[in-house]
């Protein structure tokens, strides 16, 4: 499963953000480090559902009238203040809860509310700007740290004949989700010396940065958007184009209104429906959340998944079936699973994610919107609708 992690520093809406997306139950405090033990939970990205191809919409839960949810896990730890990845706060314990993130969502204080610290102050009077460069330059020192404390072992290897400097340190960066791709690409684009005993903290802070750019690519949720002034919001966007302004209490209150009954709702849409018998208080409160909506075409939580999953990672979604015919399992269930693989995978990377069973006796594989065999190296394409053929069928 997809992994994404919330990071920021305390106080800036990761807590809420993730009650949000997740509908878990936790704490949610106006004070620094609320969160002290991962929370670790199921959110989704929303996308089109291959159904609406269909005469009937299909009958999975994930499944709203065409608006397909498919599960990603959602990670919010600790929060960071400067010097985290020295220890200082929580951090060393925040950081290396990332390891396994596949992307980062940066919640960013966009209202200029909270100090560098997490404390409240008045709004306007902090920068969130600077909030960016500070947690990307945690995230790097972090990681050149480790590669700093496994350096020796590098330079000892470099005395053997065969020594191959991919390959070292791809042993050394698999731990931080780095692959031997991600290694090569990063040594291509870096100036460094043949010889590992030659390198300096530069060289290793260099090679560190690039891979955390390579393997926790960030999207900048622009949290309190509600309250945010545009021209903050705006110099987030000039800084990382993948911002997205965001009101983490406004989706909260939408979607515990939608559970209630209260209005009619779905994660990603862009303006609801009252729909239940409401105070003026609470007609009142809905109204406003409408204007903010209405002004960034979302409350910016479901847009902020969807980035990071179909955008910064280049990810797709494909749908496995058993009948090619009516799109049905072997119950006959249309369309029941969904399957988020990286742009460029085959319709053997979709078996392979299905079970490795099914990719070990990969036979062959038919569109099932052609109704015809494709090609193994064909690649997929969003929504593409696939039946595997397998010897463990």
């Amino acid at each position: 499963m997809l992994s994404l992690a919330l990071a920021g520093k305390p106080n800036a809406g990761k807590s809420t953000f993730y009650t949000a997306a997740t509908m878990a139950d936790v704490d949610v405090a106006n004070y620094p480090f609320t969160t002290i033990d991962a929370n670790r939970g199921v959110t989704h990205v929303r996308t089109d559902c291959p159904c609406l191809d269909l005469d009937d919409r299909c009958g999975t839960e994930h499944c709203h009238d065409g608006k397909r949810y498919v599960p990603v896990e959602l990670l919010d730890v600790a929060g960071l203040v400067p010097g985290a990845h020295e220890g200082r706060g929580l951090g060393n314990q925040f950081l290396d809860e990332l390891t396994n993130a596949d992307a980062i969502l940066h919640v960013v204080d966009a209202s200029g509310g909270t100090d560098e610290e997490g404390e409240p102050v008045e709004v306007g009077e902090h920068d969130p700007v600077e909030d960016l460069e500070f947690i990307a330059e945690e995230m790097n020192l972090w990681l050149a740290s480790i590669v700093e404390r496994n350096w020796e072992s590098v330079e000892r290897a470099s005395r053997s004949p065969d020594f191959d400097i991919d390959d070292a340190l791809t042993e050394m960066l698999t731990g931080v989700g780095a692959t031997e791709l991600d290694v090569a690409r990063a040594l291509r684009d870096l100036d460094y010396p043949e010889d590992p005993i030659q390198w300096t903290d530069e060289h290793r802070e260099a090679l560190a940065e690039d891979i955390r750019e390579r393997t926790k690519p960030i999207v900048v949720v622009a949290n309190k958007a509600d309250v945010a002034s545009p021209e903050n919001i705006q110099r987030l966007k000039e800084r990382n184009e993948a911002t997205i302004p965001t009101t983490a209490d406004g989706e909260l209150a939408l979607r515990r209104a939608a559970a209630a009954g209260v209005v009619d709702y779905d994660p990603g849409d862009p303006d609801f429906e009252i729909v239940g018998d409401i105070s003026d208080q609470q007609r009142q409160g809905l109204e406003q959340i409408g204007d903010v909506i209405a002004d960034h075409g979302g409350t910016g939580v479901q847009q902020a998944l969807d980035t990071a999953a179909y955008d910064v990672l280049d990810h797709l979604t494909a749908y496995p079936v058993q009948d090619e015919t009516h799109w049905t399992d072997g119950q006959g269930n249309v369309l029941p699973d969904a399957f988020l693989l990286p742009d460029g995978s085959t319709p053997k990377d979709l078996a392979y994610a299905v079970h490795s069973d099914i990719g070990d006796g990969y036979l062959h594989a038919v569109d099932a919107r052609e109704k015809r065999r494709i090609s193994d190296e064909q690649e997929l394409e969003e929504g593409d609708v696939i039946k595997i053929v397998s010897t463990a069928n």
